[in-house]
């Protein structure tokens, strides 16, 4: 309670705290937390941090916020990695503590702060799943439903944020609602993929499906980045995939230093439905290419990896990472193009380039902006500055970010905004495109002191202004 004494002192000229069920604290371990994130790049620590009992104190604060102009991030996991979550001077909404999970048959009603191996853990339980994981299971389901949330699953459900029928939401303004496709469907559609501008997140209300209790998946090596795209177009038009992805890893050994994997998932729901499809393609597995696991390792099968990276420390290097969303027509040029340019070091040791295809028919929210084609393709690279000689420095790694973003717009790619690309009001702008009305007026209305989530750099004078009208 004592640092919530000193934040009341402090504030005694703007009217006083208001009274919480939480805890808001000025300790300097907490707002240091709230000061990075996984990117490892900009640090900018907030003045105090609030840890919420209920979604009431989220309301309390954010009326507080607004009423003296006190800029407010929402924070979950801190795994995005370029300040996005960050509220310099301000205050970070810690919303781990809103963790509850309720199931209820097909639905799962579960706080913002919740991750999504809580969520699977406990729908597994009951023979159920979220349709759409992401591949690291440690992200908070408000973080991910803020972005929109993709995954090797996305190509049959859409993204997270499609599988979501209601939201608990608090507005800029202080206000904490209900919307949904019938209900405020405005703020709905803001919200969700909306990068924290007009609201928090402080409960979802998603869509389950029946979980496998075992997948057969298949890891096979392909020559060339558009042998691996020919692939995986094939893969997601038989349906007999519940999960495509591609990997590219850095490989000293080959010629083009890069060694490309398709990754591949079918159920195991009586006979395997993956070999024949694959055979038709050519791609006919060996034994250690193929494994049958229980759905949970599957879904969880990042975790190793990361505790391997924690142990030798890279998991805590900076990761400035680059995603963007490539049409069919131009991924074929772009990403050979991209990768011929980069040298295995440009990623760091530990880096990886990552490509998902996706029919655009199944992604539903207006603010997750893609291509305007059949299939487009998701096209990340995920950089480790780690301390070596040869590997660029996290700035130069920015750097090249904002440089390759200049050229794959050029292919007509759309940036996936969870990486670290420098955007002003203007990018923002031609990302949104004909959506970008939808969020300024959404933006005006429900945030008129635009105080929300100034780390994502859309609205100028995030400290008080709101957007001008159009």
């Amino acid at each position: 309670m004592e640092a919530y004494r000193s934040v009341q002192e402090a504030a005694a000229g703007a009217g006083g705290i208001p009274e919480l069920d939480g805890e808001l604290t000025l300790a300097p371990e907490a707002r240091a937390a709230a000061a990075g994130d996984f990117g490892g790049l900009p640090h900018g620590h907030p003045s105090f941090v609030l840890r919420p009992g209920s979604a009431d104190d989220v309301a309390a604060m954010l009326r507080y916020c607004r009423d003296n102009r006190i800029p407010v991030a929402p924070r979950g996991q801190g795994h995005s990695t370029f300040g996005q979550a960050q509220a310099p001077g301000g205050l970070v909404v810690d919303t781990g503590t809103l963790d509850s999970i309720h199931l209820d048959g097909d639905t799962a009603v579960v706080g913002a702060g919740a991750r999504w191996s809580e969520l699977v853990r406990a729908t597994l339980a009951q023979g159920r799943t979220p349709p759409v994981l992401t591949d690291y299971l440690e992200l908070s389901v408000g973080g991910t439903l803020s972005v929109g949330g993709l995954g090797g699953a996305a190509h049959q459900h859409g993204a997270q944020t499609d599988t979501v029928t209601e939201l608990e939401v608090v507005t800029g303004s202080g206000r904490r609602t209900v919307c949904s496709p019938d209900r405020e469907p405005g703020l709905f559609r803001a919200v969700l993929a909306g990068l924290g501008q007009c609201a928090v997140i402080t409960r979802a209300t998603l869509r389950l499906a029946p979980a496998p209790e075992t997948v057969r998946r298949y890891r096979i090596p392909h020559s060339s980045a558009t042998a691996l795209t020919a692939t995986q177009r094939r893969l997601i038009r038989s349906g007999a995939f519940s999960y495509v992805e591609g990997q590219a890893h850095p490989d000293a050994e080959l010629p083009e230093g890069w060694r490309y994997t398709l990754e591949a998932v079918s159920p195991l729901s009586g006979a395997p439905g993956g070999e024949e499809e694959l055979a038709g393609l050519g791609c006919r597995p060996g034994p250690d290419e193929v494994e049958d696991l229980p759905y949970l390792d599957f879904a969880d099968r990042m975790a190793p990896d990361v505790a391997y990276l924690e142990s030798v420390g890279a998991w805590h290097d900076p990761h400035p990472w680059w995603n963007a969303f490539l049409p069919d027509s131009t991924v074929d040029a772009a990403v050979p193009e991209t990768m011929a340019g980069l040298r295995p070091a440009d990623v760091g040791p530990t880096g990886m380039a990552l490509l998902y295809p996706l029919f655009r028919d199944r992604l539903h929210t207006p603010l997750l902006r893609v291509p305007d084609e059949p299939v487009v393709f998701l096209f990340s690279l995920l950089r480790t500055a780690t301390p070596e000689p040869g590997v660029p420095s996290s700035q130069e790694m920015v750097r090249a970010n904002r440089a390759l973003y200049e050229r794959v717009r050029a292919h007509g790619g759309v940036q996936y905004p969870v990486g670290s690309i420098p955007m002003e009001t203007r990018d923002w702008r031609e990302h949104f495109g004909e959506r970008w009305p939808l969020l300024a007026e959404a933006k005006r209305e429900h945030d008129p002191a635009s105080v929300l989530t100034p780390g994502q750099g859309i609205f100028p004078g995030s400290e008080g202004s709101a957007p001008a009208p159009e």
